[in-house]
């Protein structure tokens, strides 16, 4: 399974991959807005939003990107990794 992950901290990204490849998940992590974001998020099976620490611009791009090809959203207001493992956890990604 493939995992984007829009928002964070810069400092969890490391943490966010190891949580990831836990649930035997590959992730792509954005912290920050890169440029052409549309092309760089693919076509991943779920689309993780951290609300909180994610500008609008970031966040509308990809959540156009993510219904142009029908990606699940799930949206959290904390970027902490208990977040992300609870995510993960809703969805039975589990070993």
């Amino acid at each position: 399974m493939s995992i984007v992950i829009i928002g964070g901290h810069d400092r969890m990204v490391c943490q966010y991959k190891k949580i990831c490849k836990k649930f035997q998940c590959k992730a792509k992590v954005f912290t920050q807005m890169p440029s052409e974001l549309d092309k760089k998020i693919g076509a991943p099976d779920l689309l993780v939003l951290f609300t909180n620490t994610a500008s609008h611009k970031m966040i509308r791009c990809a959540v156009e990107e993510a219904k142009k090809a029908n990606i699940e959203i799930v949206r959290s207001h904390t970027s902490s990794g208990n977040a992300l493992t609870e995510i993960l956890s809703e969805r039975s990604l589990c070993c």
